[in-house]
């Protein structure tokens, strides 16, 4: 994948996001467009070797449209300024533990992961996992590998304590969380200059046994 052309592209994009421009640059997409998807084939192959989940899928069940649906958007811009896709057992459509990857120009290159939303019980399951074996999320989240790449758990949280637990529990920040993300934000000049083929794979070794933690506990 020629990775500054994409930059270069998403980049113009960006500054003439309008469906004349789009057009008269389709030609530009219409190639970048299948590199992304065999890259996101060799990220595949590498990360089913660690991920049993991930074993049989497609490029094309992870990745998402550069179209917008604008439908019910204040922002009508017509594209998104990122190519992505997202990694997870039943594809970019399911609601189990996963990884997102984010190519764009302006701090738009992330790679992410863990559960975004996941559903009441999902939620209650990951709660009760956290209050049960805390111990091995800490360990997890402490390991080289997984510090080097990532802060800690991120996501949207409560305000106060989730019912059924005290305020003073004493992983009450952990267990108030909605969402429970990981990510890792790369610089453009840097993500430029990448062998993806690598380092893509390699961070999301890193968080596999985060997910890894997420499903077991939504599993049971």
């Amino acid at each position: 994948m020629n990775t500054p052309q994409l930059y270069d592209f998403l980049a113009e994009l960006t500054q003439h996001n309008e469906r004349d421009w789009f057009q008269e640059h389709k030609a530009t997409y219409d190639r970048l467009r299948p590199e992304f998807e065999a890259a996101v084939g060799r990220w595949l192959k590498q990360m089913a070797a660690h991920d049993p989940a991930l074993v049989g899928l497609e490029p094309k069940q992870c990745i998402f449209r550069i179209y917008r649906d604008v439908r019910f958007s204040r922002n009508k811009r017509p594209y998104k300024t990122h190519f992505s896709a997202y990694f997870s057992g039943g594809g970019k459509k399911s609601n189990n533990p996963g990884y997102y990857v984010q190519l764009g120009p302006n701090g738009q290159t992330l790679l992410a992961g863990g559960m975004y939303e996941p559903d009441k019980e999902q939620l209650a399951r990951i709660r009760q996992e956290i209050d049960y074996n805390s111990a091995a999320l800490h360990k997890l989240l402490q390991t080289p590998d997984f510090s080097q790449y990532f802060a800690g758990v991120e996501g949207e949280k409560l305000k106060k304590a989730p019912a059924g637990y005290p305020a003073d529990h004493p992983e009450i920040e952990l267990l108030k969380h909605k969402s429970f993300i990981v990510s890792h934000s790369v610089p453009d000049a840097t993500a430029r200059k990448l062998d993806l083929d690598t380092y893509v794979p390699t961070v999301f070794r890193a968080m596999q046994p985060f997910c890894a933690y997420l499903q077991e506990a939504i599993d049971g």
